[in-house]
């Protein structure tokens, strides 16, 4: 039997293929199609009707939700050998996308037709993974919930910045956008931080000068 469409990239990123049949697999690889995606791409859009079932090989898609304002909350990447709840969410509920996915790199995809899906579904151990993709990232969102609802912003942001290292190489904006703030307050916060001699701030570079004191913010 051959391999899907990108052969053993595929099979290593996403083992759940060697357990289907073969005529499903023969299927994936007749239909499946191969995309590039350049970086900072909107691969997919709030309103538009989804295209297919994406298997990310290669970069990455950051998947947001977009306020009419413009302000964004970050809610999970697909990277590869994981794939998208939203794009499945769609597909079973047949409704259109409800979030935006922009490519975070140049960004590889082996995308499957929504009929091809349909059938796939049909294969147990296809379903298994789609439902466990499920469980995994209800898991993350709740987590982002609990962040957002319960946690200040300055606990969100001094932990964000410990996760990244001594040296954080970033913009006031993308900090934002990650913890879908607004520029203006997290530099604010950035600049409290700094009166207090807890990080350096210079331009599009954040360094951690006392991250045990980082660590009493995030901590509450």
């Amino acid at each position: 039997m051959s391999p899907p469409v990108a052969g053993s990239d595929a099979l290593a990123l996403y083992p759940i293929l060697e357990h289907l049949s073969e005529a499903a697999r023969s299927r994936l690889q007749e239909r499946a199609r191969l995309l590039t995606i350049p970086v900072g791409t909107t691969v997919f859009d709030e309103r538009q009707p989804c295209q297919g079932f994406p298997f990310v090989l290669s970069g990455s898609i950051r998947v947001v939700k977009a306020a009419p304002n413009g302000r964004e909350l970050p809610l999970y990447r697909v990277t590869p050998g994981e794939t998208c709840i939203i794009s499945s969410a769609c597909l079973l509920g047949q409704a259109p996308y409800n979030a935006r996915g922009v490519s975070e790199s140049e960004t590889t995809l082996l995308v499957l037709p929504i009929a091809d899906f349909q059938v796939l579904l049909g294969e147990p151990a296809f379903r298994d993974f789609i439902f466990q993709l499920f469980s995994e990232r209800i898991a993350d969102l709740m987590q982002l919930i609990e962040e957002v609802a319960f946690r200040k912003l300055d606990q969100r942001l001094a932990a964000l910045l410990l996760g990244k290292g001594q040296r954080v190489h970033t913009t006031h904006q993308q900090l934002a956008d990650e913890l879908g703030s607004v520029r203006e307050i997290v530099s604010r916060l950035l600049k409290g931080f700094a009166e207090q001699g807890l990080v350096g701030l210079s331009r599009e570079q954040v360094e951690i000068l006392d991250p045990a004191g980082l660590r009493r913010i995030a901590g509450g």
